[in-house]
């Protein structure tokens, strides 16, 4: 083998090794060193992991957390541009609501997403358009184009730390305003202001 070949083999090898080496560090999770005040669901919220994944990581057997100790926060599964397209979405369709109803809009998206009749994706699920009908009004009207406010991305956060808990709650509607029979044949789960929520 020439020694131009040799190099050219070599200069691969290296250049494979480095993008191996930066994938991996990019994959590797992130610490939080605890202050005072700090709980697995504070952290969980903080950091938009779900609270079920950060105790798992850390190999929790208890809540309890000690000042000055690091933890491992995993990796979020979710991106920037999915939560802000869903905190957008929470915006518009919560307006005026409760923050707990705020909350409980994000958690419907993100429960579809892990369930067999709705897309995989939070886009999908959020632009999702079945038989003509939107899933969403906002995404119909425009509304969901519009900035989210501070406490629509602060629920986006939670309901994403509450994932895997909840009951499965997989619609919501206002009861004043809903014309479908069908919504309102819904097993109802929670109502929060002026929505129901259903499964």
């Amino acid at each position: 083998m020439n020694k131009l070949k040799k190099f050219v083999i070599a200069a691969g090898l290296i250049i494979s090794m480095s993008v191996i080496s930066f994938n991996h560090k990019t994959e590797a999770a992130t610490t939080h060193k605890i202050q005072n005040g700090d709980t697995y669901w504070k952290i969980a919220t903080q950091y938009a992991v779900p609270i079920i994944d950060l105790m798992k990581i850390n190999n929790a057997t208890t809540t309890t957390l000690y000042a000055g100790k690091n933890i491992v926060i995993p990796n979020s599964k979710i991106s920037a541009a999915d939560k802000d397209l869903m905190a957008r979405l929470v915006r518009a369709e919560a307006v005026g609501e409760p923050y707990a109803g705020k909350v409980a809009v994000a958690t419907v998206i993100l429960n579809r997403v892990k369930h067999k009749d709705f897309p995989s994706t939070i886009r999908s699920v959020i632009y999702q358009v079945d038989s003509g009908h939107y899933a969403f009004t906002p995404v119909q009207n425009g509304s969901i184009n519009k900035p989210a406010d501070a406490a629509s991305k602060k629920a986006v956060n939670e309901a994403i730390a509450f994932s895997g808990n909840g009951n499965g709650s997989l619609y919501f509607y206002n009861p004043k305003t809903a014309k479908s029979s069908w919504i309102q044949s819904r097993e109802v789960t929670v109502t929060i202001g002026n929505h129901r929520f259903a499964k």
